[in-house]
This record gives C-alpha cells, structure tokens and sequence, in this order.
C-alpha cells in the first residue's frame, strides 16, 4: 500500500510519495536513524505536489485551521487532485500520513481518504521538515526561515488576541498582586509602627489600625507641638473625640526621645507611601470585584471574590477550573499536604483554598468535611456555567448559595434542604423570564421611536397647513373659499326643510325625534366630508351649526 505525506510549511502544503522504504527499514527506529541522511532519506521521500499560499493572511488562517483540525476547502482541492481517486465501494489503494489526528478524522469524514498518524509517520515528516528546503527546488536560502519567523509571529499575535476576550488572565495578576500588597502593606505598617513609636511609643496602645496610625503619625509630625488646637483634626481622621483627646495627654506626657527634623521628614515620607499603598490596595479590590462580577459572576455569588479569584489563579484560567471534578477542586491550594499523606499513609486534607470560605468556618468541627466536600460540587457547577454560558447572570451563583445556606441548615437543625433539580428547574426558569424581559424591552422602545417620529411629522404637517392657510395667495385658495361658502347654502336650505317638517309633525313626538335623528346622520356624513377635504373653516362652521341646532332643540322641548 502507498503512503503519502502531507506536510503543512509555513509557505504552503506539500505532498510527498514515501517510497523505497525497505532501503531504510519499516521500523520506527530505523528511520530515525536514517532521518539525518539526505542521501538515504531523498530515496524515500519524492515530492509530489506543492500548492504556496497566496499571502501571509492566508497562511495564518490555514494554520488556526489545521491546529482546530479542520480541513479548508483549498486543502480538500489540493488532495483530490493530487491524490488517486477512490472509487465507490472499494478499499483505497494508499493511506495519508499526517501529524495532527484531528485533521486526519476530519478528511476521512469529508473525502473518505484513508488518513494514519503514528510514531512511524511523524518520524518520516520529521525527516520532511528537516530536508524540506532541498525539495523544492525554486526555494531561496533564507525564504523558508522568513516565513516561518512572520507565521509564528502572527499565530502567536492572532493567540493573544483571541486570549484577551477571556480576560481572567487579569484576575489573576490582580489577585497574586492584591495578596503581594497585604503582606507588603503590613511589613510596613509595622516599619512605620516602630519607627514612630521611638518618637511617641503611647500612641501605639491608642491607636491599633495601621492605617489610621500612619494616617495620625503623618498628621502629629513632632509631638512636642501637639496641642488642644489639633484635637479636630485628629478627631476628623479617628472618629473619635475622646482618643483625640487621650493622644494629646499622652503627648504631653510621653517617654519618646526626641527625632532631628530630618529623621521626623523621612518618617512622614514613609507614613505617606504606606497610606498611599493603602488607598491603592482598596482600588485593586474594587478593581478584582468588578473584574470577577463580569467573568465568573456565579462563582463570586456563591463564594465570593476573593477565594473565587484565587481558585481561578490557582488553576490557571476559568477554563481550567471548569475541565476540575468536585474533588480536585476540594483540595485545591493543598498539593504539599495530600501527597505527604499519600507518601506517609496518614490522613488526606478535607479541604483547600476554599477553607477561606464562610461556609466552613461556620460548619460544625463535625462536618467541615462534609461542607467542604457539597461547597466544592456546587463551585464546579458554577465554574462550569461561568465558563460555557453565552450570558453572565448571577441568578445560578443565588440559587447555588441558597442551597448551601440549606445544607447548613440540615447539618445543624435537622431542616431538609430543597432537591437539586427544583432549584436547578426555578434558576432557569429565572434565566428565561429575563430574557424574555430584555427581548420585550427593546421592539417597545422601537415603538415609541416610531410613535415620536409621526407625531413629529404630524405636527410638522398641521404647522405646513396653518402656514398655507395664513398666506392664502394664489387662485387654489379662491377656489377653496368659494366651496365652503355653497356648502352652507345647501346646508341651510336642509336646515329649513328640517323645521317645516318638525313644526307639521309637532303632535308626534316619536317622529319628531326620528327627524331630529335623521338631521344628525346628515351632520355626521358631512363632517366626515369636511374633514377629508381637510378645510378649518368648515369645521368652525360645523361646530357654529351644532350649537344652533341644540338651542332650538331645547326650544321646542
């Protein structure tokens, strides 16, 4: 059976017949061997076809194809021409060798070729790669290593990119960061702390918070000129009248040494850069929050921020955290200790970074494991719908939350927890009444776009009419006078045909009332008519008629 090669450069495919093998052997090893010979592997290897690629655009979107498994329409062209034809109902007469088995599947499912990827065939296409400028011929010295430099360059580029929509690559730096300025902003708390209390050691018992002690060691500078006049100050930065009060006594009366203006300068400087780390740190954890509310709002609903992100970091990406079963998220964060406990035969962790977690500490010492273990299922759940979900909602992160606030319930009250799958069935049921709520809310504002739009031409139209109206020039509005002014004469002859007929007929009230019934028929047609034609005056007129007719009405009643 014939083997061909196909082999992806980065300036096109090629196609090589692998012929002669028996002059180097059948077995992996030997054409390993034989790989560094071009004497012996040009025997093997002849090219058969090369199709270059038209652009370095091109070449990059046939590699992220190939690296995807995917076979291009131009690759499909190139192996049917290349390539002997199948027939219908027979076994193929060759196999193609190929490095990637995805691909492989993937042209067998489209074209039918057989396709084989082992250790025999990437030796082989090792030996390609490595030969591969001596088998074409019209191949400068240089061009190949140039357009393997600018498609790495590119894919990587193209890599990055694509990575930037998954941006809990930012998570990540800021939670080692968020965690790097803890340790920071204490060991220089503590500097500043010792530091001052050189200067003014009571202030340390008055004052416990690091921050507000910088904070007040900036503010006092030298103790000696601490008086009564900057008790407002330091009550505005502790809240507290009363300690403000206490450091000016005890300023009076301290057992500090006395620091040079330069020595005082430096420890204000310090005391200004630790508040400032401080105020940065606070920013970073806003920062961390809203960044863990877009990419794992789920996850932060049901454990919060902080340990969501440093399980994520831990991991190395959300997706990684998503591919983890429950019970390696469990003891995430305690590798040393499970492997020393494998290797001493001693008892495994219960849990891991998700002991900084509320739930566990609130957890009986009985059932830490227990919690620990339905936390870390529910986490799973919630990393898993964070990471493959189109829509962020934190409406499952809620429902997970609830469930483990049940479970807790159970373990200390005996109060049964609520099935999985009703919560399960309500969380999406949530989900879909939202969406439907954002589908509804767009064609209405559609609409009143719309509704604004016509009213706007329709005022636009009847300011147009008023204007015409106003003018009145030109021999259209002679004419549109003169034809109201007929139809009041003919409406006035009716009017007086209508009387004579009501004063006849006054002994029958009943056909007086159809006549009057009648009359108003005939004034509601010719409104219809007086609108069509869209005349103002006609309608004052109509409306000068009414009042008329009603008061004689009432006459005759």
């Amino acid at each position: 059976m014939a083997l061909y090669l196909l082999y992806e450069s980065a300036s096109g495919y090629a196609l090589l017949l692998a012929h002669g093998l028996d002059e180097i052997g059948q077995n992996t090893e030997a054409v390993r061997s034989s790989v560094s010979d071009l004497n012996r592997f040009g025997k093997v290897a002849k090219l058969v076809a090369f199709n270059p690629f038209e652009s370095a655009l091109d070449a990059l979107n046939q590699c992220n194809s190939v690296s995807e498994g995917i076979m291009t329409d131009e690759l499909r062209n190139f192996l049917e021409i290349n390539l002997p034809k199948v027939k219908d109902g027979k076994k193929a007469k060759f196999s193609l060798g190929v490095a990637e088995p995805k691909i492989g599947s993937h042209i067998f499912e489209v074209t039918k070729i057989p396709c084989q990827s082992n250790e025999f065939v990437l030796e082989l296409l090792r030996g390609v790669r490595l030969h591969f400028d001596r088998f074409i011929k019209d191949l400068k010295p240089g061009d190949l290593e140039k357009a393997q430099l600018g498609l790495g360059h590119s894919y990587s580029r193209a890599k990055v990119k694509f990575n930037v929509n998954r941006v809990d690559n930012m998570v990540i730096q800021a939670i080692f960061l968020l965690d790097t300025l803890d340790k920071d902003v204490n060991s220089f708390s503590m500097r500043v702390r010792e530091w001052y209390s050189w200067h003014f050691p009571e202030l340390v018992k008055i004052v416990n918070d690091n921050y507000l002690y910088a904070k007040v060691a900036k503010y006092i500078e030298d103790r000696s000129k601490l008086a009564e006049d900057k008790i407002p100050g330091l009550t505005d930065i502790i809240g507290d009248e009363d300690k403000a009060k206490e450091i000016v006594e005890a300023a009076k009366a301290s057992m500090g040494q006395e620091l040079s203006p330069i020595d005082l300068i430096n420890v204000q400087q310090f005391a200004e850069k630790v508040m400032g780390l401080s105020e940065y740190r606070k920013k970073l954890y806003d920062y961390l929050v809203t960044k863990m509310n877009d990419i794992a709002p789920n996850l932060a609903a049901l454990i919060g921020e902080v340990v969501g992100a440093r399980l994520i970091s831990h991991a190395g990406s959300l997706t990684n955290l998503a591919k983890c079963p429950s019970s390696t998220l469990q003891i995430l964060g305690a590798e040393k200790a499970l492997f020393r406990a494998l290797k001493t035969r001693g008892n495994t962790p219960k849990y891991g970074l998700i002991f900084h977690s509320s739930f566990i500490g609130r957890a009986s010492a009985r059932n830490k494991g227990r919690m620990a273990r339905y936390l870390a299922n529910k986490c799973s759940i919630a990393s898993r719908i964070d990471c493959f979900s189109e829509r962020g909602s934190t409406i499952f992160g809620e429902k997970l939350r609830e469930q483990v606030e049940g479970r807790l319930d159970f373990y200390d009250k005996g109060i049964a927890p609520l099935k999985n799958i009703d919560v399960m069935k309500s969380a999406i049921e949530s989900t879909a009444n939202k969406d439907k709520e954002m589908e509804t809310e767009e064609p209405v504002d559609a609409s009143a776009k719309k509704s604004k739009k016509k009213k706007s031409k329709s005022a636009g139209a009847e300011d147009g009419e008023a204007m015409v109206e106003d003018k009145l020039t030109g021999a259209a509005n002679g004419e549109a006078e003169e034809e109201p002014k007929s139809k009041k004469k003919k409406e006035k002859r009716k009017l007086d045909e209508e009387e004579q007929g009501k004063a006849e007929d006054k002994s029958n009230g009943a056909n007086g009332l159809e006549a009057v019934e009648d009359g108003t028929t005939t004034k509601k047609k010719k409104k219809k008519k007086s609108k069509d034609e869209g005349g103002e005056e006609l309608q004052a007129a109509s409306d000068m008629e009414k009042k008329k007719k009603k008061k004689k009405s009432k006459g005759e009643d």
